[in-house]
């Protein structure tokens, strides 16, 4: 097998989860283009209704259908399921996730167990689901989506770092359990990245000056920019392809650095530097 055909997918089933918009199409787009079959489910079908439309644009043939990732049995029939209308799950990336920026004294119960269900319970349940047609084929694909959270706190997001340092672990332990059978489990833990749900937070203020977020997220980041969608469909595809079949129960960070690095003065950034990533991400928001 050549270099570049241990990065193919040809005839591999790919379960993206939460794919109808955003990372997770992404993802799909990337993976479809290597040559996998896509399926995704979303939480219900109006998000499902829309995945099936944006597909339909990128003329990517996709099987799409309603599934709570914290439901069992839901899940474990969603599975059933696309063994029977396209075939046993080759690789399966947990990108659905909810967070909830509330401080921890004011968090309710309820609001940290929806968050910790579905970042963390969810991908136990799906990966649980897959993981015996991977071993009877002898070879599969894991993929959590971790965050920066996995590794660093910050005010108001106690329920989705404890959940995204725990899918860290849950992912080892996969690697632990499930490597003898060529089933491999690693981690995407994406940055800041820049998307049409986060442009306000990039967008110049009134008076001319950069939003607050931005400068500091700038300053924290040594390539002093947010990351792009597109910054993560290549490690998407290695993570999915042969090319990664001796790498398992790793965390690979797309930060642009952040978790390198102490960072500097906000105040030494120079905004006119940002000027053009400015006018694309307001082209964005009008697409």
């Amino acid at each position: 097998m050549g270099v570049m055909e241990k990065f193919r997918l040809d005839g591999k089933v790919a379960w993206i989860t939460g794919a109808s918009y955003g990372l997770g199409l992404a993802y799909a787009e990337a993976l479809a283009e290597a040559g996998a079959k896509i399926v995704f489910n979303d939480i219900n079908q109006d998000l499902v209704d829309r995945g099936l439309a944006e597909y339909a644009k990128l003329g990517i043939p996709v099987y799409g259908a309603v599934c709570d990732v914290t439901d069992e049995a839901a899940v474990n029939q969603f599975v059933a399921d696309v063994k029977e209308k396209v075939g046993v799950i080759d690789i399966l990336i947990n990108n659905a996730g909810i967070i909830k920026r509330i401080p921890m004294t004011e968090m309710t119960l309820a609001q940290w167990n929806q968050v910790i269900n579905v970042d963390l319970t969810g991908p136990f349940l799906c990966s649980k689901a897959v993981i015996p047609g991977m071993i009877e084929k002898g070879a599969g694909k894991i993929i959590n989506a971790c965050s920066m959270m996995s590794e660093l706190g910050r005010e108001t997001v106690s329920a989705y770092a404890a959940a995204k340092g725990g899918l860290k672990m849950l992912t080892k332990n996969i690697c632990s359990e499930y490597g003898q059978y060529n089933i491999q489990c690693n981690a995407i833990g994406p940055g800041y990245i820049a998307t049409p749900q986060t442009a306000p937070l990039r967008a110049k203020q009134a008076d001319g000056s950069m939003h607050p977020f931005d400068r500091f997220i700038r300053s924290k980041t040594p390539a002093q920019r947010w990351g792009k969608t597109e910054d993560l469909m290549g490690l998407a595809v290695f993570l999915s392809a042969p090319a990664s079949d001796f790498i398992n129960g790793q965390v690979v960070y797309i930060d642009g650095g952040i978790l390198a690095y102490i960072g500097q003065d906000p105040s030494n950034l120079d905004p006119s530097k940002f000027a053009a990533e400015e006018e694309q991400d307001i082209k964005v928001i009008d697409e």
